[in-house]
């Protein structure tokens, strides 16, 4: 049960119906119970808003698809159900298994900088951190740790407001720590 309800017709001011409408155009996307969640607060929709401008970033430089893989790598270290649910339904629909994917040795140091910032907090090796600078430029390291934080951001969020998944998610849940706590426990 989520903590905080999200905004619901009755309560949302005018301000941010707006900016639900204008977000639901510009990126083709559903406003989720965390972003009604958000709803709550304009200032903070917009901000948490943002990731989407990261991550047409990251698809450019990683390609769509170790983009939501390196996403879900971060979620799934967060131990952020919700986020990790959400990823989880894009990779099964590709028609890969989230846990028997196949990997190149570049993609498997890119979800491993991701994994081990989520977490490690942010303190991860020189080792990890290299691999991956290797293969990169600085401005798209800056734009690969500044999604990381992004990712993170949106994954505490969620576990703090314990924001409900949304339907469409439901036959997607992951196995983490907080869904065998909660008793949301779902197969892969």
């Amino acid at each position: 049960m989520a903590r905080i309800k999200p905004v619901t017709e009755n309560e949302i001011l005018p301000s941010v119906k707006q900016a639900f409408e204008k977000h639901v155009a510009e990126y083709n996307a559903r406003i989720t119970n965390m972003k009604a969640t958000l709803g709550h607060s304009l200032p903070a929709f917009e901000i948490y808003m943002q990731w989407y401008v990261l991550y047409d970033e990251i698809k450019k430089i990683l390609g769509e698809r170790l983009a939501y893989l390196y996403a879900y790598s971060i979620s799934y270290a967060s131990d952020c159900p919700l986020c990790s649910t959400f990823f989880r339904k894009i990779i099964i629909d590709a028609g890969e298994n989230p846990g028997d994917l196949e990997l190149t040795s570049a993609e498997k140091k890119v979800l491993e900088f991701g994994s081990s910032i989520a977490a490690s907090k942010g303190d991860i090796s020189d080792e990890v951190y290299n691999n991956v600078a290797a293969m990169f430029g600085q401005q798209e390291m800056v734009v690969l740790t500044a999604f990381a934080g992004q990712m993170i951001a949106t994954n505490i969020f969620s576990n703090v407001t314990e924001t409900d998944i949304d339907e469409y998610l439901a036959g997607y849940l992951p196995i983490t720590k907080t869904t065998l706590q909660h008793g949301k426990r779902s197969e892969k």
